[in-house]
């Protein structure tokens, strides 16, 4: 069991790790932002740096490396959607960083760590929602990576899974609301593709002219 639950979390460490890379390239060779969340990078900035705050308080140490590296990940692509949108997007990064993302403070300062946590894990949610609301009010989604979500959607199962093995409760949080906001996005995408909601291929509105 305990071989398993290592192999699960070398596994969410690694995907986890990559996630923010497909949308960081994206950006970097499109130089598109359309569907992209500024706030959604700020939040993820600030909860990456409370799951390593966590990771070294609680002593979950397999939470370091994802975060450092993921850390380092939404910096970058920080770097290049300032330079695609210009101080346009610095106001909606300062709100996710400075705002959303300090949701666990005084979660700390009442109860330490424990509590902390279970913030932190529900945080998770807070990061990935301008991203899905974004996904929801954009008519366009040509700067959205589907492979950051996809890969989203399995690091969260995989530390779902973990957390429920090891009964840790931010891990579970945080796993459960991943997967299902991930979903969203995955969804709309496979719905609509990059299209706006309610249009159709060209192709498709000739089929329907000619059969009715």
């Amino acid at each position: 069991m305990n071989l398993v639950l290592n192999l699960i979390v070398v596994v969410a460490t690694v995907i986890g790790s990559s996630m923010a890379f497909p949308q960081a390239r994206a950006i970097a060779r499109t130089r598109r932002v359309d569907g992209v969340s500024a706030a959604w990078i700020g939040v993820s900035l600030a909860i990456n740096a409370w799951w390593l705050a966590y990771g070294l308080g609680a002593g979950i140490w397999a939470l370091v490396p994802v975060s450092v590296i993921s850390l380092a990940l939404y910096g970058v692509m920080a770097g290049f959607y300032l330079a695609t949108t210009g101080p346009l997007g610095l106001r909606g990064m300062a709100f996710g960083a400075f705002v959303l993302g300090m949701v666990p403070l005084p979660f700390l300062l009442a109860g330490g760590w424990a509590l902390a946590g279970v913030a932190v894990g529900l945080s998770y949610g807070v990061q990935l929602l301008p991203a899905v609301v974004a996904s929801l009010r954009t008519s366009v989604l040509t700067g959205v990576s589907s492979t950051t979500w996809i890969i989203a959607c399995v690091e969260a199962a995989l530390w779902l899974v973990y957390g429920t093995a090891v009964a840790d409760l931010a891990l579970v949080l945080a796993g459960s609301v991943g997967v299902v906001m991930a979903a969203v996005i995955l969804t709309r995408l496979a719905v609509t593709g990059h299209r706006p909601f309610g249009v159709l291929d060209p192709r498709r509105r000739v089929g329907l002219a000619t059969t009715s």
